[in-house]
């Protein structure tokens, strides 16, 4: 086969995380009485990690350092108590991870999400054999940079252009490119499909067994 791994982003991916961030993030916004939103306006906020998810939220178009860094660590302290209340894998996830695993493809997640938050999610909710599993560390290595996409190409041993990226948003399709693997989106994520053939997805997937024809085309 021309695919030897895939790597996953995680919300929106191969989970439906976006109840249990808003919520986490709302109870930092009532706490400063500041507006909140609903599940549909966080997932235009989400994708480029929880600072931004934060900057995004607070009402100031241009909000004060000092004010970020505190919403940001009560956002963080809120929803690593409630990362697993809602969220679960979308339906047909399981059902892919262990096809891959059973024709012997590598299978990884890289999120821009705390990389604490993402190993716990991932052990909390999907198959231990995805590895690595890999989240946000340093602000400057989030998607798109390759950075991180390559040492996990590195980590499982195989070539960038024998790996299938798989995610929701323009950032992941980006990421994607940049690191010379195929691009792929989803349609039940967090963005429409026309963002993700626009970002150049390859194909958009409209079910998780989809894959299965492009991992053994």
């Amino acid at each position: 086969m021309k695919y030897k791994a895939v790597i996953f982003d995680l919300d929106g991916t191969l989970v439906n995380s976006i109840k249990d961030i808003a919520d986490a993030m709302n109870v930092v916004l009532e706490k400063r009485q500041y507006p909140t939103y609903n599940y549909e306006t966080y997932k235009t906020f989400v994708g480029s990690g929880v600072r931004s998810l934060v900057v995004k939220a607070l009402p100031d178009a241009n909000p004060k350092d000092k004010e970020v860094e505190a919403c940001l660590n009560d956002m963080m302290q809120v929803y690593s108590e409630v990362c697993t209340v809602k969220t679960e894998p979308y339906e047909g996830i399981l059902e892919l991870l262990e096809e891959l695993n059973a024709k012997n493809i590598k299978v990884s997640v890289l999120s821009n999400k705390e990389d604490t938050l993402t190993k716990k999610i991932a052990a909390f909710l999907l198959p231990e054999f995805l590895s690595p599993v890999l989240g946000l560390k340093v602000e400057v290595d989030k998607k798109p940079n390759p950075k991180v996409a390559l040492e996990t190409c590195d980590a499982m041993q195989v070539k960038p252009e024998e790996t299938i990226f798989v995610g929701d948003t323009d950032v992941d399709i980006l990421v994607a490119k940049n690191a010379n693997m195929l691009p792929v989106g989803v349609s039940w994520g967090f963005r429409d499909k026309e963002s993700l053939i626009n970002a150049g997805a390859k194909h958009v997937l409209e079910h998780p067994l989809d894959l299965m024809k492009i991992v053994t085309s």
